[in-house]
């Protein structure tokens, strides 16, 4: 009877986890109601009290188990590459973030759609989420922010932040829209690609974002040109609009 109920309890525990997984991944943090999270778990709500004594605390355990063994071999494969003083580039240190993420995507024990709860987390803009990250893994975003500021020297130390920041989280709306198969077929193009391939393209996609000139005088030159025209249209257009109104004549 005890085995029974234990693993009629672990079995419970188990499909609340999925289901909150699968209900952040489709909606958010926000989204994620206790409502929809029984009735997609088949539980109820004291099963949840029981088990994890809050939807926050559900939610911390989910990115855990997810985030952190992401998180430990990026660490390790960063090590790697810096050690003997070696100081990565830019492309080596996208490459230990994107490695060890495509792999877990491919273990069924990292769940079913590893990397779109990965986009789904570094694009929920939730402050349980953001706080969350901000507390737990500070020391790894600070880790790799001073890998990228070796790796580019050049770049003032605000302008890195925001590079990064642009860079990554348009990279997190992709991963939370698209699952594996789906993000393969497209940088694949048709074509019999190996991983490193494959990558390769993930890289060559994110690494403008941190290496491009950030408005130069000749990109400022053509969007200025563009707005002034804009402008002109607008100018045009409001006039002839009113002049082509409809007059109303209310009745005596």
């Amino acid at each position: 009877m005890r085995t029974s109920g234990g693993t009629q309890a672990a079995d419970t525990r188990h499909r609340l986890l999925e289901a909150a997984e699968l209900l952040f991944i489709e909606g958010g943090y926000d989204a994620l109601s206790l409502r929809a999270l029984t009735a997609r778990a088949g539980a109820n709500l004291a099963a949840v009290n029981y088990h994890f004594g809050s939807k926050e605390a559900m939610l911390k355990e989910l990115l855990a188990q997810r985030l952190d063994r992401l998180n430990e071999e990026r660490l390790r494969l960063l090590d790697a590459c810096e050690s003997h003083g070696t100081v990565p580039d830019c492309v080596t240190i996208l490459g230990v973030l994107f490695v060890p993420a495509l792999q877990l995507g491919r273990d069924p024990s990292a769940g079913p759609a590893f990397l779109r709860l990965l986009g789904r987390v570094y694009s929920d803009a939730s402050p349980f989420i953001r706080d969350h990250l901000q507390r737990h893994y500070h020391p790894i975003f600070d880790r790799f922010f001073e890998a990228f500021a070796r790796a580019l020297p050049h770049l003032p130390r605000n302008e890195l932040g925001l590079r990064l920041h642009f860079a990554l989280k348009s990279l997190s709306g992709v991963l939370a829209a698209d699952d594996l198969g789906e993000l393969v077929a497209e940088l694949s193009m048709g074509q019999d690609i190996n991983d490193a391939e494959l990558l390769a393209r993930l890289v060559a996609l994110v690494s403008p974002a941190l290496t491009a000139p950030l408005g130069t005088p000749q990109q400022i030159a053509v969007i200025d040109r563009l707005l002034r025209q804009a402008a002109d249209d607008a100018a045009r257009t409001i006039p002839s609009s009113r002049s082509t109104g409809t007059n109303c004549t209310l009745p005596a």
